[in-house]
């Protein structure tokens, strides 16, 4: 919220100030949005491919009954 005013500003040598405030704030939203809805999707696919690799888990596994989870 604090470079909310430097990126709003059309004040003198806001020429400069407000691209940097721009991307600074871009920055931090796309972090923030990566690291709470990317990442964990991004963990949640590669744990799932993880099971799939797993001896005793799959089609074949379904047919025995004798097989245990």
């Amino acid at each position: 919220f604090g470079l909310l005013p430097m990126a709003l500003s059309s004040a003198i040598g806001s020429e400069t100030q407000r691209p940097l405030a721009v991307v600074v704030i871009g920055g931090l939203i796309s972090a923030t949005l990566l690291t709470l809805v990317v990442l964990p999707v991004l963990y949640l696919w590669a744990n799932e491919g993880k099971e799939h690799m797993k001896p005793g888990v799959g089609s074949n596994a379904a047919a025995d009954p004798s097989a245990s989870h």
